[in-house]
């Protein structure tokens, strides 16, 4: 499992990934009302480190865009708004994180989050596999790494619906922004193991 020169030093691009549902298009300040509107819900927030509550305005919704452009920016991730295709809106945002992963050719998904109106419904599924399909067939990636909170059990048991394999739980790993320290579970699916995953999430968008 030897990482293609391709990844050595190269930046990760970001890209518009086309799905039925949703799209997944580079993150941008445009995208802040949408959001701020999405983002309303406390449940979203009680795992993710990062608000810890509901945005409490659209200036703190563009706040929170404009962080993730400059990690961005820093080539720490590439944010992805998730517009629902009939809506025309953006309804959540995840990304791709890969600062220190990327010379082992690994991605890691992240800071997934969803406006609870799709919470058990296709879209997630979908960017996973918009994500996914990316990363290995695409960007050639030998690792894609995904990461919860030790609490958040409907997290854990959507990503193990996935096909990913559960590899440990990194203790006091991460510090909210409400002062508590988290506890994060890792998963991961290897690139010999995309095939099999691949057809699992094929299967799961045709239920």
């Amino acid at each position: 499992m030897n990482a293609p020169s391709a990844w050595k030093g190269a930046p990760v691009e970001p890209a518009t990934l086309e799905g039925q549902t949703v799209r997944l298009e580079p993150l941008s300040l445009q995208h802040a009302p949408d959001l701020y509107t999405a983002g309303q819900d406390s449940d979203i927030w009680t795992y993710l480190a990062d608000p810890s509550e509901p945005f409490a305005s659209e200036k703190a919704a563009l706040n929170w865009v404009e962080h993730a452009l400059g990690e961005e920016r820093a080539s720490v991730r590439i944010p992805f708004a998730i517009v629902h295709q009939t809506l025309g809106k953006a309804i959540g945002s995840t990304s791709y994180f890969y600062e220190t992963r990327w010379a082992n050719a690994t991605l890691e998904i992240g800071s997934t989050w969803l406006n609870p109106t799709y919470f058990r419904t296709r879209v997630n599924t979908e960017c996973k596999h918009l994500l996914l399909t990316h990363a290995f067939e695409t960007l050639k990636a030998i690792r894609v790494e995904l990461m919860t909170d030790v609490r958040n059990t409907r997290s854990q048991k959507a990503i193990e619906r996935l096909g990913a394999v559960k590899e440990g739980v990194y203790r006091a790993h991460m510090l909210r922004n409400s002062g508590f320290r988290r506890d994060s579970v890792y998963y991961s699916i290897l690139d010999s193991e995309w095939p099999a995953v691949k057809t699992r999430l094929t299967n799961l968008l045709r239920q």
